[in-house]
């Protein structure tokens, strides 16, 4: 059973610190974990399918011409 708990902040500032402080403090498979449950999340609310072969992340390159 996954764990819900929540962080009660007095201010949007006092929120965001505390999101850079806990996700600073999770390793780095941790943190790539969360953004494939993040994107899992959003194929199934925006009624997308999800195949097992997309558990990559996509590579996205843009080409940026300099003035």
């Amino acid at each position: 059973m996954k764990k819900i708990w929540v962080n009660r902040a007095r201010s949007f500032k006092e929120a965001e610190d505390f999101d850079i402080a806990y996700y600073a403090g999770l390793s780095s498979t941790e943190r790539v974990e969360s953004v494939q449950i993040l994107r899992e999340e959003f194929f199934k609310s925006n009624g997308l399918e999800f195949r097992e072969d997309g558990k990559r992340l996509r590579r996205v390159s843009r080409v940026i011409k300099q003035a």
